[in-house]
């Protein structure tokens, strides 16, 4: 089985920024071909609005609920974030295409390509 993460606010469309997303929708592509799917939250964006929220969070904790997950596919993020994506072992693919499902659909057939400029430096 291989589970692919999503960043997404509303469950059908892929963020462009990792960092900024709500939730992760996981597709877990079964070996007979059967697709589940769910909505996880990133924990740090559950935190009460009063609660300070710097940017200096740890990046490695963005990845726990998707700790059980092999691919991570983003429209974008920090170049700190994709290291650390890496460092958990993720394969990071970073695309233009917006719907999950149309991105799903591409990675099953093996035509979703990574586009590297979609990282970028925060200053």
């Amino acid at each position: 089985m291989t589970k692919i993460a999503f960043p997404t606010d509303d469950g059908e469309t892929i963020s462009q920024h990792f960092g900024k997303a709500q939730f992760y929708s996981v597709a877990a592509l079964q070996e007979d071909g059967n697709l589940q799917y769910e909505q996880r939250l990133k924990w740090h964006h559950g935190l009460q609005e009063s609660e300070p929220q710097p940017h200096s969070h740890s990046h490695e904790s963005m990845f726990e609920p998707i700790a059980d997950c092999q691919v991570l596919v983003v429209g974008g993020m920090g170049q700190p974030a994709y290291q650390a994506a890496l460092e958990q072992g993720l394969q990071v693919i970073l695309t233009g295409e917006k719907n999950i499902t149309t991105a799903l659909a591409a990675f099953r057939a093996g035509s979703l390509q990574s586009d590297q400029r979609r990282v970028h430096t925060h200053l």
